[in-house]
Protein backbone atom coordinates (compact mmCIF):
# COMPACT_ATOMS: atom_id res chain seq x y z
CA UNK A 1 0.00 0.00 0.00
CA UNK A 2 1.46 3.34 -0.98
CA UNK A 3 2.57 6.00 1.83
CA UNK A 4 0.04 8.22 0.66
CA UNK A 5 -2.89 6.56 1.21
CA UNK A 6 -2.14 6.27 4.69
CA UNK A 7 -4.47 7.80 7.73
CA UNK A 8 -2.33 11.40 9.01
CA UNK A 9 -2.07 11.38 13.01
CA UNK A 10 -4.76 14.09 12.76
CA UNK A 11 -7.15 11.85 12.92
CA UNK A 12 -7.97 10.33 16.42
CA UNK A 13 -6.56 7.24 17.62
CA UNK A 14 -9.57 5.75 17.79
CA UNK A 15 -10.53 6.40 14.00
CA UNK A 16 -7.20 4.79 13.02
CA UNK A 17 -7.68 1.71 15.40
CA UNK A 18 -10.99 1.39 13.80
CA UNK A 19 -9.98 1.85 10.02
CA UNK A 20 -7.21 -0.72 10.32
CA UNK A 21 -7.64 -4.75 10.35
CA UNK A 22 -7.40 -6.40 14.44
CA UNK A 23 -4.14 -7.45 15.62
CA UNK A 24 -3.37 -11.03 14.15
CA UNK A 25 -5.57 -10.94 11.31
CA UNK A 26 -4.31 -11.40 7.88
CA UNK A 27 -4.63 -9.71 4.56
CA UNK A 28 -4.28 -10.54 1.18
CA UNK A 29 -1.47 -8.87 -0.75
CA UNK A 30 -0.12 -9.31 -4.51
CA UNK A 31 -1.23 -13.43 -4.20
CA UNK A 32 0.26 -13.53 -0.92
CA UNK A 33 -0.87 -13.79 2.85
CA UNK A 34 0.32 -11.03 4.85
CA UNK A 35 -0.20 -10.73 8.74
CA UNK A 36 -1.66 -7.47 9.67
CA UNK A 37 -1.15 -5.52 12.91
CA UNK A 38 -3.13 -2.45 14.62
CA UNK A 39 -2.12 0.83 14.68
CA UNK A 40 -0.33 1.49 18.36
CA UNK A 41 -1.44 4.88 19.02
CA UNK A 42 1.67 6.09 21.17
CA UNK A 43 4.10 5.23 18.41
CA UNK A 44 1.37 6.84 15.99
CA UNK A 45 1.57 10.24 17.71
CA UNK A 46 5.18 10.16 17.73
CA UNK A 47 4.90 12.17 14.25
CA UNK A 48 7.38 15.07 15.76
CA UNK A 49 9.93 12.25 17.06
CA UNK A 50 10.08 11.03 13.56
CA UNK A 51 9.84 14.17 11.52
CA UNK A 52 12.65 15.49 14.20
CA UNK A 53 14.76 12.15 13.14
CA UNK A 54 14.61 12.72 9.56
CA UNK A 55 15.74 16.17 9.71
CA UNK A 56 18.59 15.03 11.63
CA UNK A 57 19.68 12.83 8.57
CA UNK A 58 18.79 14.90 6.24
CA UNK A 59 20.32 17.90 7.01
CA UNK A 60 19.20 21.76 5.70
CA UNK A 61 19.88 23.20 2.44
CA UNK A 62 22.27 26.19 3.69
CA UNK A 63 23.61 27.22 0.27
CA UNK A 64 21.04 30.36 0.23
CA UNK A 65 21.63 30.77 3.63
CA UNK A 66 17.74 30.17 4.98
CA UNK A 67 18.78 26.56 6.27
CA UNK A 68 15.25 25.38 5.09
CA UNK A 69 14.75 21.87 5.98
CA UNK A 70 14.81 18.23 3.78
CA UNK A 71 11.80 17.21 5.14
CA UNK A 72 8.57 17.92 3.98
CA UNK A 73 4.94 17.33 4.87
CA UNK A 74 3.35 14.14 6.80
CA UNK A 75 2.28 11.78 4.04
CA UNK A 76 1.05 9.00 6.18
CA UNK A 77 1.86 6.35 8.30
CA UNK A 78 1.67 2.26 8.28
CA UNK A 79 1.73 -0.60 11.36
CA UNK A 80 4.74 -2.43 10.59
CA UNK A 81 4.51 -5.13 13.93
CA UNK A 82 3.38 -4.81 17.25
CA UNK A 83 3.94 -1.49 18.69
CA UNK A 84 5.99 -0.54 15.49
CA UNK A 85 4.86 2.09 13.01
CA UNK A 86 6.78 4.17 10.42
CA UNK A 87 6.01 7.27 9.64
CA UNK A 88 6.40 8.64 6.19
CA UNK A 89 7.20 12.86 4.87
CA UNK A 90 8.03 14.13 1.76
CA UNK A 91 11.19 14.80 0.33
CA UNK A 92 12.61 18.32 -0.99
CA UNK A 93 15.75 17.57 -1.75
CA UNK A 94 16.14 18.23 -5.86
CA UNK A 95 18.60 15.62 -5.89
CA UNK A 96 15.77 13.28 -5.04
CA UNK A 97 12.39 14.06 -6.69
CA UNK A 98 9.75 11.43 -5.82
CA UNK A 99 11.48 10.12 -2.68
CA UNK A 100 10.29 10.05 0.70
CA UNK A 101 11.76 9.90 4.31
CA UNK A 102 10.51 6.37 6.43
CA UNK A 103 11.25 7.04 9.71
CA UNK A 104 10.01 3.70 12.10
CA UNK A 105 9.29 4.56 15.83
CA UNK A 106 8.79 1.67 18.10
CA UNK A 107 8.43 1.14 21.77
CA UNK A 108 9.09 -1.95 24.33
CA UNK A 109 5.93 -3.53 25.96
CA UNK A 110 4.18 -2.01 28.53
CA UNK A 111 6.83 1.04 28.19
CA UNK A 112 5.27 4.71 27.53
CA UNK A 113 8.55 6.03 25.70
CA UNK A 114 8.75 5.68 22.12
CA UNK A 115 12.49 5.65 20.17
CA UNK A 116 13.18 5.80 16.75
CA UNK A 117 14.58 2.52 15.50
CA UNK A 118 15.66 3.62 12.05
CA UNK A 119 15.47 6.31 8.98
CA UNK A 120 16.04 5.72 5.52
CA UNK A 121 15.25 7.36 2.23
CA UNK A 122 12.83 5.21 -0.16
CA UNK A 123 11.86 5.73 -3.67
CA UNK A 124 8.33 6.02 -4.90
CA UNK A 125 6.65 5.27 -7.87
CA UNK A 126 7.86 8.56 -9.90
CA UNK A 127 11.29 8.65 -8.80
CA UNK A 128 14.60 7.92 -10.65
CA UNK A 129 16.39 4.99 -10.00
CA UNK A 130 19.51 3.25 -11.69
CA UNK A 131 18.86 -0.22 -13.26
CA UNK A 132 18.55 -2.92 -11.89
CA UNK A 133 21.66 -4.64 -11.16
CA UNK A 134 23.03 -7.38 -13.60
CA UNK A 135 26.21 -9.61 -13.09
CA UNK A 136 29.25 -8.94 -15.25
CA UNK A 137 29.08 -12.69 -17.02
CA UNK A 138 24.70 -11.94 -18.10
CA UNK A 139 25.74 -8.49 -19.19
CA UNK A 140 28.93 -9.88 -21.29
CA UNK A 141 28.41 -10.08 -25.51
CA UNK A 142 30.14 -11.48 -28.24
CA UNK A 143 32.97 -8.71 -29.19
CA UNK A 144 33.77 -7.50 -25.88
CA UNK A 145 36.74 -9.79 -25.22
CA UNK A 146 39.79 -7.85 -26.11
CA UNK A 147 43.51 -8.50 -26.07
CA UNK A 148 44.75 -9.22 -22.68
CA UNK A 149 41.09 -10.01 -21.34
CA UNK A 150 40.62 -13.37 -19.53
CA UNK A 151 37.31 -14.69 -19.58
CA UNK A 152 36.90 -17.23 -16.96
CA UNK A 153 34.23 -20.66 -17.73
CA UNK A 154 32.73 -21.52 -15.12
CA UNK A 155 33.00 -25.51 -13.65
CA UNK A 156 29.13 -26.13 -14.12
CA UNK A 157 29.07 -24.80 -17.53
CA UNK A 158 26.16 -26.84 -19.32
CA UNK A 159 27.71 -25.85 -22.41
CA UNK A 160 30.73 -28.58 -21.28
CA UNK A 161 31.37 -31.90 -20.69
CA UNK A 162 34.08 -34.06 -19.49
CA UNK A 163 36.51 -34.74 -22.10
CA UNK A 164 36.37 -38.71 -22.03
CA UNK A 165 32.16 -38.58 -22.18
CA UNK A 166 30.35 -39.81 -25.10
CA UNK A 167 27.41 -37.90 -26.90
CA UNK A 168 25.31 -40.70 -27.03
CA UNK A 169 23.36 -42.41 -29.89
CA UNK A 170 25.31 -40.03 -32.87
CA UNK A 171 28.35 -41.56 -31.84
CA UNK A 172 30.52 -39.10 -32.30
CA UNK A 173 33.04 -39.15 -29.83
CA UNK A 174 33.51 -35.91 -27.65
CA UNK A 175 36.82 -36.63 -27.01
CA UNK A 176 40.09 -36.94 -29.46
CA UNK A 177 42.51 -38.38 -27.35
CA UNK A 178 46.24 -38.79 -28.26
CA UNK A 179 48.52 -39.86 -26.29
CA UNK A 180 50.03 -37.24 -23.12
CA UNK A 181 47.86 -34.46 -25.17
CA UNK A 182 44.00 -34.33 -24.12
CA UNK A 183 40.86 -31.62 -23.49
CA UNK A 184 39.74 -32.02 -19.82
CA UNK A 185 36.68 -30.38 -21.49
CA UNK A 186 34.68 -30.73 -25.02
CA UNK A 187 31.91 -29.28 -25.89
CA UNK A 188 28.15 -31.02 -24.33
CA UNK A 189 25.23 -32.21 -27.06
CA UNK A 190 24.20 -28.77 -25.22
CA UNK A 191 26.80 -26.90 -26.50
CA UNK A 192 26.40 -27.94 -29.63
CA UNK A 193 23.00 -27.24 -30.06
CA UNK A 194 22.93 -23.69 -29.11
CA UNK A 195 26.15 -23.08 -31.32
CA UNK A 196 24.33 -24.48 -34.21
CA UNK A 197 21.37 -22.32 -33.44
CA UNK A 198 23.59 -19.19 -33.22
CA UNK A 199 25.57 -19.99 -36.52
CA UNK A 200 22.78 -20.69 -38.59
CA UNK A 201 20.39 -17.96 -37.16
CA UNK A 202 22.97 -15.14 -37.89
CA UNK A 203 24.63 -14.09 -40.96
CA UNK A 204 26.16 -17.76 -42.29
CA UNK A 205 23.55 -18.77 -42.37
CA UNK A 206 20.73 -19.47 -45.05
CA UNK A 207 18.81 -16.09 -43.99
CA UNK A 208 21.17 -13.26 -44.84
CA UNK A 209 21.10 -10.82 -47.65
CA UNK A 210 24.24 -12.78 -49.19
CA UNK A 211 22.92 -16.17 -49.21
CA UNK A 212 19.52 -14.79 -50.54
CA UNK A 213 21.14 -13.47 -53.73
CA UNK A 214 23.84 -16.45 -54.33
CA UNK A 215 23.57 -18.47 -57.44
CA UNK A 216 24.08 -21.68 -55.12
CA UNK A 217 24.55 -23.05 -51.87
CA UNK A 218 27.69 -23.18 -50.27
CA UNK A 219 27.29 -27.09 -49.60
CA UNK A 220 28.34 -27.24 -53.79
CA UNK A 221 31.02 -24.35 -53.80
CA UNK A 222 34.74 -25.80 -54.26
CA UNK A 223 36.27 -23.28 -51.09
CA UNK A 224 33.79 -24.88 -48.64
CA UNK A 225 35.24 -27.65 -45.69
CA UNK A 226 33.31 -29.11 -44.14
CA UNK A 227 33.74 -29.42 -40.07
CA UNK A 228 34.56 -32.52 -38.34
CA UNK A 229 32.20 -34.23 -35.75
CA UNK A 230 28.46 -33.89 -36.12
CA UNK A 231 28.78 -30.31 -36.52
CA UNK A 232 30.04 -31.57 -40.20
CA UNK A 233 26.51 -31.77 -41.33
CA UNK A 234 25.39 -28.40 -41.52
CA UNK A 235 28.25 -26.46 -41.24
CA UNK A 236 31.86 -25.49 -42.55
CA UNK A 237 34.67 -22.93 -43.04
CA UNK A 238 35.13 -20.79 -45.98
CA UNK A 239 38.02 -20.84 -47.69
CA UNK A 240 38.03 -18.70 -50.47
CA UNK A 241 40.40 -15.16 -49.93
CA UNK A 242 37.92 -13.14 -51.82
CA UNK A 243 34.43 -13.85 -50.17
CA UNK A 244 33.03 -11.80 -47.62
CA UNK A 245 33.01 -15.02 -45.25
CA UNK A 246 36.53 -16.40 -45.92
CA UNK A 247 37.98 -18.01 -42.58
CA UNK A 248 34.54 -18.15 -40.80
CA UNK A 249 31.92 -20.96 -40.29
CA UNK A 250 28.86 -20.98 -42.41
CA UNK A 251 26.08 -22.88 -43.18
CA UNK A 252 25.76 -25.77 -45.74
CA UNK A 253 23.12 -23.47 -47.23
CA UNK A 254 24.67 -20.10 -47.05
CA UNK A 255 26.03 -18.58 -50.07
CA UNK A 256 27.85 -15.46 -52.15
CA UNK A 257 28.70 -14.83 -55.11
CA UNK A 258 32.23 -15.75 -55.16
CA UNK A 259 31.20 -19.36 -55.29
CA UNK A 260 33.26 -21.66 -57.34
CA UNK A 261 31.17 -22.28 -59.95
CA UNK A 262 29.41 -19.10 -60.38
CA UNK A 263 31.03 -17.89 -63.42
CA UNK A 264 33.27 -18.89 -66.21
CA UNK A 265 36.11 -16.16 -66.48
CA UNK A 266 36.23 -15.25 -70.32
CA UNK A 267 39.46 -15.56 -72.44
CA UNK A 268 41.30 -12.39 -72.43
CA UNK A 269 40.85 -10.97 -76.06
CA UNK A 270 43.51 -8.61 -78.05
CA UNK A 271 41.98 -5.14 -79.64
CA UNK A 272 42.30 -4.96 -82.96
CA UNK A 273 44.01 -1.77 -85.18
CA UNK A 274 43.44 1.41 -84.55
CA UNK A 275 40.55 3.25 -86.79
CA UNK A 276 41.17 6.64 -87.77
CA UNK A 277 38.07 8.62 -89.34
CA UNK A 278 38.67 11.41 -91.66
CA UNK A 279 35.35 12.50 -92.94
CA UNK A 280 35.20 16.29 -92.57
CA UNK A 281 38.70 16.59 -92.42
CA UNK A 282 41.39 18.06 -95.48
CA UNK A 283 45.09 16.70 -95.54
CA UNK A 284 47.27 20.47 -95.55
CA UNK A 285 50.88 19.68 -96.78
CA UNK A 286 53.24 21.78 -94.69
CA UNK A 287 56.57 23.29 -96.63
CA UNK A 288 59.56 23.44 -93.87
CA UNK A 289 59.94 27.63 -93.23
CA UNK A 290 63.07 28.38 -95.27
CA UNK A 291 66.14 30.36 -93.12
CA UNK A 292 65.01 33.47 -91.75
CA UNK A 293 61.53 35.12 -90.87
CA UNK A 294 59.16 34.54 -93.23
CA UNK A 295 56.78 37.17 -94.48
CA UNK A 296 53.25 36.92 -93.40
CA UNK A 297 51.97 36.46 -96.92
CA UNK A 298 54.17 33.34 -96.92
CA UNK A 299 53.07 32.11 -94.42
CA UNK A 300 49.61 31.89 -95.43
CA UNK A 301 50.24 30.63 -99.07
CA UNK A 302 52.06 27.90 -97.39
CA UNK A 303 48.56 27.19 -95.19
CA UNK A 304 46.28 27.61 -98.18
CA UNK A 305 44.57 30.66 -97.63
CA UNK A 306 44.16 33.21 -100.48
Amino acid sequence: MSPLRQSSPARSAGARTAGSTRSGGTKRSGGTRRRSFAVDPACAEAVDLARKAAEEVAGSDAADGSGATRVGDHLGLRAEGDRVVTHFFACLSPAYRGWHWAVTVTRAARAKVVTVSECVLLPGEDALLAPEWVPWLERLRPGDLGPGDLLPTAADDARLAPGYTDVGDSGDQQMQWELGLGRPRVLSREGRAEAAARWYQGVAGPRAPIAASAPAQCSTCGFYVPLAGELRQMFGVCANEYAPDDGRVVSADHGCGAHSEAVVVPPASEHGPPVLDEVGYDIVKITPARDGAASDEEEDEALGHS
